[in-house]
């Protein structure tokens, strides 16, 4: 039988929604544009129970974080289809009525016959879109974070003299089409640096302010700043259930919008135990030094859940508030003040989310959502 106090709930933020995860179950709920609530609820499968193996510590921090990033584009996916329904709602409505006004109705019944093929084919399309959309952002995030910090630091070590560049190389630029000398300086300037303690800690740096970088840009963007205000909703939400506050709009919006088991704090450790497990494994090739930093993202992940894990045993330590700390002032760039609407979606995730563990009670949650569609 579970009780409210062990059960642990995180979430997610989405388009015009929330995802909330408790162990078991996890509900995402979005906002429609006309101003009702949309929800899918599902059971989570026990992983661990199905293979043991991933009960192992390390290993099973990198399944945690594979299952959350398969999870959050599920929910992604849904808020997606939910947010943007209505528009395409009444752009099949406004084709329908043309094709009726032009042709009758045989051509109607045609028409609808088509609709529901392109419907089908349009169902495809975003499932592939969603894909390629996926693979394209963890490319891209392995060059902004990993691959061109690398770069950037094997440079700056050889340019600086921290290194020799070598200076036959040099030498050859002298007298040469401008492409030969561009390359040859290129190729004195990356010559592969093995990395030691201070390079990565330089590398951990210049991967800091991307991403810091990253975060100010999107903060630019309107429609993720929505996004931004959905999280600080969904911290609200989560820091009333931890403190065993009734689930009220009024009472969720007095709690803080920064969480210290925010994913955004989880990242920031992550780059820190990168600093370490980069200055043990690595290599005189640059090629290959690039090679296992991607091949150790899911150790690090691991390491990290296993500290974060450690530490938010006692939340109060001086050791979890140290390495909470700069996510918790990030979280001021990841977060906004949500209205109240926001917070009403965020408390109805979680509502519906904690319906589905096993033997919770939740008679006793009151959660005031107007319009609300399950």
């Amino acid at each position: 039988m579970s009780t409210e106090k062990e059960i642990i709930v995180g979430g997610q933020a989405v388009i015009e929604g929330v995802m909330m995860r408790a162990p078991n179950s996890y509900a995402v709920s979005v906002r429609r544009p006309d101003g009702t609530i949309a929800t899918k609820a599902e059971r989570l499968p026990k992983l661990s129970e199905k293979y043991p193996i991933l009960k192992i510590p390390v290993l099973r921090g990198s399944a945690v974080l594979i299952h959350s990033m398969v999870l959050g584009v599920k929910a992604l996916n849904f808020s997606a289809t939910v947010a943007f329904e209505e528009a395409e709602t009444e752009k099949k409505d406004t084709t329908t009525l043309n094709a009726v006004a032009k042709t009758g109705a045989l051509a109607a019944t045609s028409h609808a016959v088509d609709e529901q093929k392109l419907e089908k084919a349009g169902d495809t399309q975003t499932t592939l879109a969603m894909m390629g959309s996926v693979v394209f952002g963890i490319g891209f995030s392995i060059f902004l974070f990993v691959v061109l910090p690398l770069l950037l630091t094997n440079f700056l070590f050889v340019y600086f003299g921290w290194e020799n560049a070598p200076q036959v190389l040099l030498d050859q630029t002298a007298n040469q089409p401008w492409y030969l000398e561009a390359w040859n300086w290129l190729r004195a300037y990356m010559k592969p640096v093995r990395p030691s303690f201070s390079f990565n800690l330089v590398d951990g740096v210049i991967r800091m302010i991307f991403f810091v970088a990253y975060i100010l840009l999107m903060t630019m963007i309107k429609d993720i700043r929505r996004v931004f205000e959905y999280h600080g909703a969904e911290h609200k939400t989560v820091y009333a259930w931890e403190a065993g506050d009734e689930l009220l709009v009024e009472n969720v919006k007095r709690y803080p919008r920064q969480h210290p088991r925010c994913g955004t704090s989880f990242l920031m450790l992550v780059m820190m135990v990168s600093i370490i497990v980069f200055s043990i494994v690595k290599f005189d090739s640059l090629l290959f030094n690039l090679i296992s930093r991607v091949a150790l993202v899911p150790l690090i992940a691991g390491i990290s859940y296993e500290i974060i894990k450690l530490a938010g045993k006692k939340e109060a330590s001086a050791f979890f508030s140290f390495i909470t700390r700069p996510g918790i002032w990030l979280q001021n760039l990841t977060t906004k003040e949500p209205s109240d609407d926001q917070l009403e979606v965020a408390i109805h995730a979680l509502k519906e989310s904690l319906k589905l563990e096993p033997g919770m009670e939740v008679a006793g949650i009151k959660c005031q959502v107007s319009g609300a569609a399950t």
